[in-house]
């Protein structure tokens, strides 16, 4: 079963939903979960919430996040 979950776009962490409400500019909807096909790796900035290159992950590991979308 999928669900959505809300994810602050500058710091990558999940947020409430009254908050993706208030700040809809800010924040992400995802889809996770089973039915989602989350097979493709991303990575992203823990600092910015932004889309990096694998290469600029391997680089700097503490500070990226590795997702599935």
């Amino acid at each position: 079963m999928a669900k959505s979950v809300n994810r602050s776009a500058s710091t990558g962490r999940f947020v409430s939903r009254a908050t993706a409400a208030r700040w809809p500019g800010k924040t992400t909807t995802e889809r996770v979960g089973a039915g989602t096909g989350n097979n493709r790796s991303v990575y992203r900035s823990a600092s910015t919430g932004r889309f990096v290159t694998p290469a600029t992950a391997k680089r700097n590991p503490g500070g990226t996040i590795n997702q599935q979308v």
